[in-house]
């Protein structure tokens, strides 16, 4: 496979910034406390399954409080309630630079992909994106947001770590063997979406 090792060292230098820091305690769901990306997608296939059972079954249910009617969620940053005091605390403000760090690192994987369409940003993604350290970032500024607003930033939570999971599965190619132009297309949408979830997200905290 042919690598731009410049672009990868690059990429992986800039990845330096994020030092392990304390997290205050954070409420998560169950889906959240998985430790590995197998785990993550193994959960939330689980969680697709059962939720689809629930819609089948008792459609008002599965449906209420999402989209519509009391206790929706707040889908719209710039409808976001959000605690100044605790925005404004040191871990909150902390997670708050690793994450615009992160959007950062998938606007450099995206223009690496373009100069080079067979770059691995395996090690990148490996190393910049911990996704434990990923998963307590986004939970510990989702934490300077009301409950309602969580339940938007939530679906961007989830979604985060999930494309980063299918991002990595996306990238990986086999020794030899170069990078098809429909690999690469698919590399790009993975980017894409990636960065507009992060981007969407951050939005919520700049509201």
């Amino acid at each position: 496979m042919k690598i731009n090792l410049y672009s990868v060292v690059a990429l992986a230098g800039s990845a330096s910034a994020f030092a392990p820091i304390s997290k205050p305690a954070v409420t998560t769901t169950s889906l959240y406390g998985t430790s590995t990306r197998g785990d993550f997608l193994n959960q939330i296939a689980t969680s697709l399954v059962v939720a689809g059972g629930l819609s089948t079954a008792f459609p008002s249910v599965a449906n209420a409080g999402w989209a519509t009617g009391p206790g929706s969620a707040v889908l719209d940053p710039k409808e976001a309630i959000i605690d100044e005091d605790i925005l404004k605390s040191g871990p909150v403000q902390q997670a708050l630079k690793d994450v615009t760090s992160y959007a950062s690192i998938v606007t450099d994987m995206k223009s690496a992909l373009q100069k080079d369409s067979q770059v691995n940003l395996g090690p990148v993604i490996k190393k910049t994106f911990d996704f434990s350290k990923l998963r307590a970032d986004l939970n510990t500024l989702n934490s300077a947001f009301d409950e309602e607003t969580q339940r938007g930033t939530d679906r961007l939570i989830r979604g985060i770590l999930q494309d980063l999971t299918e991002l990595e599965v996306a990238n990986a190619q086999k020794e030899g063997i170069p990078r098809s132009e429909i690999r690469v297309a698919k590399m790009n949408a993975k980017l894409d979406k990636l960065q507009g979830a992060f981007n969407e997200y951050l939005k919520f905290a700049q509201s």
